[in-house]
């Protein structure tokens, strides 16, 4: 279990890569002269959010505690963090939810839902990126996702480890950060859920990319975005990618491709003729309990 020290230094280093991301300019700021790191420096942080040099500090370095919701708002406006900043610093500061969600089970509702969904690709995912479950579009957009462990049917995973997957995407420089600031954000809410520990540790420890990423502490939400992908199986695709919240509490949701140009939609209807024969949805053995009950 995560200690309360241990997010203190989280919010401490969250702080600080923020603070280094924010001119004297963006503030309102004179410049005065050469400066040792880029950024604001701590005293500068300090005036403008109406504290303490001293108990600004003390927050970098992991030493304050109890910090206000007052303190805390001033921070995050002198900051210029965005939404989802601002809630990822709450939550380490212990003034934000925490979430404790197991794996989620596979619903009757769901796998229809996928299935109506073809022949657009869908997959039934957590906010962890496990994939659930996933209709055959999806499940062959890359290679035969149910061939792989189950423990490697995560997208986050796959998109840093497997060649092919990653081969997919077309603007990596992108993505790939996104997903990492995303996990960031996300981790922050799961910090007792042992799968999100080891979902973590494992990325930084096979993944050199990964782990830079993860160091930058960058964090982001989640929103509809256009994507490019290369699948070697339907060509060169142009989607919108949508995440529908089965559970926002839970972490649980629909991802859909849904085609941005025809194109892309010729394409994915072109590539659904040739694996018609599959079954229309696939899940994992330990997902599917409640469906036959």
């Amino acid at each position: 279990m995560e200690s309360s020290a241990d997010r203190r230094k989280q919010l401490g280093a969250f702080l600080r890569a923020r603070r280094e991301k924010v001119t004297p300019d963006q503030v309102g700021l004179p410049p005065m002269g050469r400066r040792r790191t880029p950024g604001l420096r701590r005293e500068e942080v300090a005036q403008l959010a109406g504290i303490g040099t001293t108990w600004y500090t003390w927050l970098e370095q992991g030493r304050a505690t109890g910090v206000s919701e007052q303190v805390l708002e001033a921070v995050a406006r002198v900051l210029r963090m965005s939404d989802a900043e601002r809630h990822h610093l709450f939550v380490l500061a212990d003034r934000g939810p925490v979430k404790h969600a197991p794996l989620m089970t596979l619903r009757p509702e769901h796998a229809a839902l996928i299935e109506q969904l073809l022949p657009f690709p869908a997959a039934v995912q957590t906010d962890a990126y496990e994939i659930v479950a996933s209709n055959r579009m999806y499940r062959y957009l890359f290679g035969d996702l149910d061939a792989l462990p189950v423990g490697d049917r995560n997208c986050a995973w796959l998109m840093f480890t497997d060649p092919v997957w990653r081969g997919s995407l077309v603007d990596e420089d992108i993505v790939l950060p996104e997903i990492v600031a995303r996990l960031r954000a996300r981790r922050a809410e799961h910090r007792d859920e042992p799968r999100w520990v080891a979902l973590v540790e494992r990325l930084l420890t096979h993944s050199e990319d990964f782990r830079a990423l993860w160091e930058s502490y960058e964090v982001a939400d989640d929103r509809p975005r256009l994507r490019q992908y290369d699948s070697p199986h339907a060509g060169l695709l142009e989607v919108h990618f949508q995440s529908l919240w089965i559970d926002p509490d839970r972490g649980s949701r629909i991802i859909v491709m849904v085609p941005a140009d025809e194109t892309t939609r010729e394409r994915l209807e072109r590539f659904a003729t040739l694996i018609e024969a599959a079954p229309a949805w696939t899940a994992r053995e330990d997902a599917v309990a409640t469906l036959a009950s």
